[in-house]
């Protein structure tokens, strides 16, 4: 029985999301990453990546590519709602998927068993309209016999449509693409194959089996050679459950007083508290990475008897931690990470009482409140306002803030200047930004 997977891949998710509920930047050169100097790019729309910016890019070169670009911090919190109904239309469709990430998936639906290719096309068509209609977002959709083409035919499909290769088409959309371009070949892979003359797929096809094992190895080569062929019946396998959720951050200066580490680490913890919670676990085992100035890195772990979702006592246990990794020199990055996770929560009986293997930390540095922050605005920041409603900052100084106002439903909206105090302007949940 013919076998059809789908490759189904959100395009320029990040960027994408912020044009969305950002009216006034849809046609414009988005980046979404860090903003300080030794921020990375996270995403670029497609205008940016006309001019050469793309994702994993340090983001002082993508501006510089990009001049015009809007840069903005990422939001999580929309990402993660709008992942959320990408994969509840496809989930519709196939119940079984393999999640890549939060913006790409491969699909095998048992509607398509037995399918043309014609057949194909028109459920991924359908497919692909859904996900606009209930996200606002482009997906690209690739299809073929197995998980290696159908990736290589989204990317065929971008921006925004649908690319099927029929049964038997498999060899003639490999043979010409380079050896890199293959699952599972990376930088090692691709130069000993280069250093044998090997530089297409089609040329690695035309390897016995046994030349390729021993360029690299029997366990990577006979699954290599299959690809190359055109061979591919590796099942879609479900991802399981996190083993562990973490947040990190790199500064953008490093931190040299101990009270701002504490405060980073309160930061961080909350961060990581908030996925546990939206796991429906709890953990038993608090972890804490520092690395320093001058790119040392030191971890520390501690397991608690049971596991807990006391934000307290995991924050506590952080910032026990971070003290007894704290470098000579200042720190560059810290992370928060909470593993050992179960469904079953006991929290200690008698929490007062609790031995404590080191002395008590002192107070935790007062984090800003949330709410308005003078001094605090960035761009990209979520704003309300009692009569103008949803904005986002489009700049911030000398004791002023521009917001404008907009949504997703509300096309481009108008900027307005407040005063950074102004006790009208308060955070928003980016997730405000979808109405």
């Amino acid at each position: 029985m013919p076998r059809w997977v789908l490759h189904l891949d959100l395009d320029s998710f990040f960027a994408s999301a912020e044009q969305l509920t950002r009216p006034t930047l849809r046609g414009r050169p988005v980046l979404v990453g860090g903003l300080g100097p030794r921020g990375i790019v996270a995403g670029a729309s497609g205008e940016a990546k006309a001019h050469g910016a793309r994702s994993a890019m340090p983001m002082g070169q993508a501006r510089r590519l990009s001049p015009h670009a809007v840069a903005l911090p990422p939001r999580t919190a929309l990402y993660r709602v709008l992942s959320e109904r990408f994969f509840g239309v496809v989930r519709a469709s196939a119940p079984v998927l393999e999640q890549v990430a939060y913006d790409e998936t491969f699909a095998e639906p048992e509607a398509l068993a037995d399918a043309g290719a014609e057949d194909v096309r028109a459920f991924a068509e359908r497919l692909r309209t859904e996900v606009r209609e209930v996200t606002g977002l482009a997906v690209s959709v690739g299809a073929g016999s197995g998980k290696q083409v159908a990736k290589i035919a989204s990317g065929l499909a971008k921006p925004d449509g649908v690319h099927v290769v029929a049964h038997g088409g498999e060899q003639a959309l490999l043979d010409p693409l380079p050896v890199r371009a293959l699952w599972g070949i990376g930088p090692v892979a691709e130069a000993t194959l280069h250093r044998a003359g090997v530089d297409t797929v089609a040329a690695l096809a035309a390897l016995e089996v046994g030349e390729v094992t021993a360029l690299l190895g029997t366990a990577v080569g006979s699954g290599l050679h299959r690809l190359a062929r055109g061979i591919d019946d590796r099942p879609l396998v479900e991802r399981g459950e996190a083993k562990q959720v973490s947040a990190e951050t790199t500064f953008d200066d490093d931190l040299s007083d101990l009270g701002a580490v504490r405060a980073a680490v309160a930061e961080l913890a909350e961060g990581a508290h908030r996925r546990l919670l939206a796991s429906h676990r709890a953990a038993r085992t608090v972890s804490v990475k520092i690395r320093s100035s001058s790119f040392g890195t030191t971890s520390r772990a501690e397991t608690h008897a049971v596991a807990t979702t006391d934000l307290a006592t995991l924050t506590d246990t952080a910032q026990r931690l971070a003290v007894a990794a704290l470098p000579d020199a200042g720190v560059r990055l810290v992370g928060v990470s909470f593993s050992g996770l179960t469904t079953a929560v006991q929290e200690a009986l008698f929490p007062e009482t609790t031995a404590d293997p080191e002395p008590a930390p002192a107070p935790v540095a007062a984090l800003p409140d949330p709410d308005p922050a003078p001094r605090g605005w960035r761009t990209g920041d979520d704003v309300a306002h009692p009569e103008h409603g949803h904005g986002w900052v489009q700049g911030a100084g000398h004791g002023r803030v521009t917001v404008r106002f907009e949504t997703a439903t509300t096309g481009p909206g108008r900027a307005r200047t407040f005063r950074a105090d102004d006790p009208a302007l308060t955070r928003a949940d980016p997730v405000d930004a979808l109405a």
